[in-house]
């Protein structure tokens, strides 16, 4: 890559699912895209049209195939999946809401809750572990698309792992301190593969309610700090 060179990424999460509306850990769960999802999607797509992408990845999963093959249709790519770019797996706490975490499994709940990067529920991943095999793999897209802009479309936790790490947050603290909302659209430019800079965090502008697009306190985080008071 040349010293004047700048690689554009739209990190993007995937749309809405069908468990979305009911704050269960899915992760590892291969669920769909809701009629919401892809609406907000659609959009999406439109916003990015005159972009000029020239590859699209995306983690195997169902919902992040489809999310990036609507946002790849407007450009004629294929989208290509890379493995790594998956979301965490909660081993035995798939498909559970928080609470029902908490009551069953009241000590891997505790852990988690004190350093969700190190501590893995039993079956599941750490942080750490998600970290060491997505940032990789878009680290060989960078490389791969010197220059170029490129479109990735992730995971909540996958995404907020990686700005942990590409930016220098404590990644300890990334389910309290950074907020992702279905369908989000990131940017991150980086001069190299060593040097990132976020240009664009959590953006639903495409779809927002609002006219001003400021979007609503988050209620369903699946953060007991941000949960905690919240009604359900």
């Amino acid at each position: 890559m040349s010293n004047t060179s700048t690689t554009r990424v739209f990190l993007v999460r995937h749309g809405a699912t069908t468990l979305s509306p009911e704050d269960r850990f899915a992760g590892a769960t291969d669920v769909q895209l809701s009629d919401e999802g892809r609406e907000q999607t659609r959009r999406l797509a439109a916003r990015l049209h005159g972009e000029e992408i020239k590859a699209v990845f995306a983690s195997p999963l169902g919902r992040t195939v489809e999310t990036a093959g609507i946002l790849a249709e407007p450009h004629r790519l294929t989208v290509e999946t890379r493995d790594g770019l998956r979301e965490i797996s909660h081993g035995r706490w798939e498909q559970l809401t928080r609470r029902e975490v908490e009551e069953h499994f009241p000590e891997e709940a505790a852990e988690w809750e004190k350093d969700p990067y190190t501590f893995a529920p039993l079956g599941g991943e750490s942080g750490l572990a998600v970290t060491a095999r997505a940032l990789p793999v878009l680290i060989e897209i960078v490389r791969e698309h010197a220059g170029q802009t490129v479109l990735i479309v992730s995971h909540k936790a996958t995404i907020r792992l990686l700005l942990s790490s590409l930016l220098g947050f404590d990644a300890r603290r990334y389910r309290d301190s950074l907020d992702l909302k279905p369908a989000s659209l990131n940017i991150v430019d980086f001069k190299d593969p060593s040097r990132a800079r976020l240009s664009l965090f959590n953006d639903i502008s495409h779809y927002a309610k609002r006219g001003n697009a400021i979007p609503d306190v988050a209620r369903t985080s699946l953060s007991k700090t941000w949960n905690a008071g919240m009604e359900r």
